[in-house]
């Protein structure tokens, strides 16, 4: 049993490599590969260990042909393995899009679920580190919108563990989002007692409030937790739900928490216009209509390529934007926790 004793400060890097190195120890099917993910153990140095460790038969290094290192996974995965791909970065990863749409999102369709794609591509993405072009993406509405691909992108230590556990042992192709800038994130965590591994397709409630819900996940999820406390001093108890998987997308706890307050606003950094909070709004609206006091809002990054460094810091959703679109919800009247909308 876990006890308070036993945890210690880890980051979420950490928590990706131990999750990578618990799985390979318990499934030798279990192989990684990419670029540099062997000798030098990855950029974000995630995989640092594991080739020293598992020989480097199970840790590989690749040629720098990302196409090429997801169509070796496909095969790999059909023979009964199970492959974790690494890309480098976000943007890096699009040469390698046709084997995912063709190939990997169809392999258990087109096979009528007779051959199993038990894939885990693995992708550093997102902003706020100061990458160059290519560097800094929010690809996963391109994701999102392929029919047979799992999208996951988790918050926090504890989920970076649980998550890529669960997406390792699912016998269809998972894409992980690592959000970069949390890399470095800490959490009191215990290695070698970690939390129960949370289901795929699981939201989960960060923050409770009643007066508007934030739907975020990934480097998304603290924002929104910070607007939360801010508008505290205002007398607005905002709920914060952290959705954790994209696809499968748990409506459920989405529209549990949007019934009881009425209003929700949907922060992440893609950009706004065919990104991922149109599809969340629209599920809302569907499904919430009537209990609507408001449209569902969107604060997202803006609608162009990814700026260069010097200027994230305003194409990023931050605390400000947050909470001016809490403040566009249009309350009729000031009110405080436990009163009616």
């Amino acid at each position: 049993m876990t006890t308070a004793t036993a945890r210690k400060p880890a980051t979420m890097a950490q928590a990706l490599g131990r999750a990578l190195r618990d799985a390979m120890a318990a499934d030798p099917a279990v192989h990684v590969l990419g670029e540099d993910v062997g000798t030098l153990g990855g950029v974000f140095r995630i995989t640092s260990g594991l080739a020293e460790e598992f020989g480097d038969d199970r840790c590989t290094d690749t040629p720098l042909a990302e196409a090429g290192i997801l169509g070796t996974a496909v095969g790999m995965a059909m023979y009964g393995l199970r492959p974790v791909v690494e890309m480098q970065f976000d943007a890096f990863a699009y040469p390698s899009f046709e084997q995912l749409v063709s190939h990997v999102s169809r392999m258990r369709n087109r096979t009528r679920g007779a051959v199993p794609m038990p894939l885990t591509v693995r992708v550093p993405y997102g902003g706020g580190i100061g990458g160059v072009e290519h560097h800094s993406d929010s690809s996963e509405a391109y994701y999102m919108a392929t029919p047979g691909l799992q999208v996951v992108a988790p918050a926090t230590v504890a989920d970076a563990y649980g998550l890529l556990r669960a997406a390792i042992a699912s016998d269809d192709p998972v894409v992980f989002l690592e959000p970069k800038r949390l890399y470095w994130s800490k959490a009191d965590w215990d290695a070698d007692h970690p939390d129960e591994v949370p289901p795929i397709g699981k939201a989960v409630v960060r923050a409770s409030g009643t007066s508007a819900t934030l739907i975020s996940y990934g480097p998304s999820v603290a924002v929104c937790l910070e607007a939360a406390e801010a508008a505290r001093a205002e007398g607005r108890h905002l709920e914060v739900i952290d959705l954790r998987s994209l696809v499968p997308f748990d409506d459920d706890t989405v529209c549990a928490s949007v019934r009881r307050t009425g209003r929700a606003v949907v922060v992440h950094e893609a950009a706004g216009f065919g990104g991922p909070g149109g599809e969340i709004a629209a599920r809302v609206t569907e499904r919430c209509f009537h209990h609507l006091e408001a449209p569902v809002l969107r604060v997202a990054g803006f609608d162009i390529p990814y700026p260069p460094p010097m200027l994230e810091r305003h194409h990023l959703p931050g605390v400000d934007r947050v909470l001016d679109a809490v403040a566009r919800l249009q309350w009729e009247s000031e009110w405080t926790e436990g009163s009616a909308v």
